[in-house]
């Protein structure tokens, strides 16, 4: 071939590959006024996002209701140190939740301004009694305190009650005081169960409740309620009633949760062994939770309940 020829064909293999660009340019354009269609259109890239695409974060679950715990009050200084203990417990077994002390009388915080600060917070709030039974406290100066706040939503959980959490802290701080093993199979001894008493009914049959299941706990040992207020029989009288059975050998269970007028009162009148206040037991703080807990179960079966 001749130079004239080569470069002829040169050229042409050049406009050859112009012609092809150029072709294949031209298929990407569309027609004005044309919209690419949903599976043509480009993704924008997430917004505010320099790197790579990051996986989408969990949704974050609302904040869980503040737990008040609520203690009587006492003028005794370490009350209020016990129950901060006991729900220092109750933090380190719930990390996170909001967890506040409040009492009815005698100490600060008072209940009245602890609900006030969560409705100014815009909180909802659980109250749990640091209280065994069902009495006036529990059933009239509780709701009333919620009732006077009522832009906030709160719940009382219950009393803490018969449940085997407490008869564990209620025998385990007898073993503390020296009862053991032997003292289960002994004819001669026996328990006074002490707590502050009420005129509500309710409230007896409650504590009559714990003392038989901690009579169960410690093996058949008769234990015997009794109150240092407001019902009978007081400790003595309870004392007495066992000495007359031939149980001579008696300690004094403390339903108390923190030291105190009453819970000194009753050790007074041991005539054995006085087991401590329950204070910051680990299976108290357990039994708080439980309260709390089923608080809010309650809570949403009345809410599914209100939406069928």
């Amino acid at each position: 071939m001749t130079e004239p020829d080569s470069t002829f064909a040169h050229a042409a293999g050049l406009l050859g590959r112009i012609t092809e660009q150029l072709g294949t340019q031209l298929g990407h354009l569309r027609p004005y006024g044309h919209r690419p269609r949903k599976q043509e259109q480009e993704v924008p890239p997430p917004m505010n996002i320099t790197g790579p695409a990051r996986p989408a974060l969990a949704v974050t679950a609302p904040t869980a209701p503040t737990l008040v715990a609520v203690g009587h009050g006492s003028r005794d200084p370490r009350a209020r140190a016990t129950l901060h203990r006991l729900l220092d417990r109750v933090r380190e077994l719930r990390p996170g939740l909001d967890v506040r002390l409040a009492h009815i009388e005698l100490n600060a915080p008072l209940l009245d301004t602890t609900l006030a600060d969560l409705a100014a917070e815009g909180r909802d709030a659980v109250l749990v009694p640091l209280l065994f039974a069902p009495g006036h406290h529990v059933t009239h100066d509780l709701p009333a305190a919620l009732a006077a706040e009522p832009t906030l939503r709160a719940r009382v959980a219950e009393p803490l009650g018969a449940h085997p959490l407490l008869v564990e802290a209620l025998a385990d701080r007898l073993a503390q005081a020296g009862w053991d093993t032997e003292d289960a199979t002994s004819a001669g001894t026996g328990v006074v169960l002490a707590s502050a008493g009420s005129r509500d009914p309710r409230s007896g049959a409650e504590i009559r409740r714990i003392a038989a299941l901690l009579g169960e706990r410690l093996g058949g040992v008769p234990v015997v309620p009794a109150y240092t207020s407001a019902a009978a029989p007081t400790v003595p009288e309870a004392v007495r009633a066992l000495a007359a059975r031939g149980r001579h050998r008696i300690a004094v269970a403390s339903c108390f949760t923190a030291p105190g007028l009453f819970a000194t009162r009753a050790a007074a009148h041991a005539p054995w062994i006085a087991a401590a206040p329950l204070g910051a037991h680990p299976a108290l703080a357990r039994l708080v939770l439980h309260r709390y807990d089923g608080a809010l179960r309650a809570t949403t079966r009345e809410r599914e309940l209100a939406t069928v």
